[in-house]
């Protein structure tokens, strides 16, 4: 909070945010009931978040070092699907599954209380 870092506005943020959920209906306009990447099925993931092989790699350390579910594994590409599209993205970079890995870290050390 002290730091004089430039952090965007709150009608950025929302831009940002409905720029994303546009290219989410988009992505998904031809799937019934289905209009976010948090609606994804399973068998729809390995198509909508593909990742390097370096990716791959530092997914599979998070899961063996948190020792994470198949489930959790789902959940964090479609967590890093979400934050690529935040960031006008077409693929799913590193930086955004590592992001999406430190929020489940967060969630498995019970941050929420």
């Amino acid at each position: 909070m002290t730091s004089e870092r430039q952090t965007d506005s709150s009608a950025t943020i929302r831009e940002r945010v409905i720029k994303a959920r546009l290219a989410q209906e988009k992505r998904y306009s031809t799937q019934k009931d289905i209009y976010c990447n948090a609606q994804m099925p399973s068998n729809q993931i390995r198509t909508w978040c593909e990742i390097s092989t370096a990716g791959q790699t530092l997914l599979k350390t998070a899961m063996t070092r948190l020792n994470l579910s198949a489930r959790a594994y789902d959940r964090i590409l479609k967590v890093a699907r979400t934050i690529a599209d935040l960031a006008d993205a077409s693929d799913i970079q590193i930086e955004h599954l590592a992001e999406a890995i430190q929020f489940r870290t967060l969630d498995r050390e019970n941050w929420a209380g």
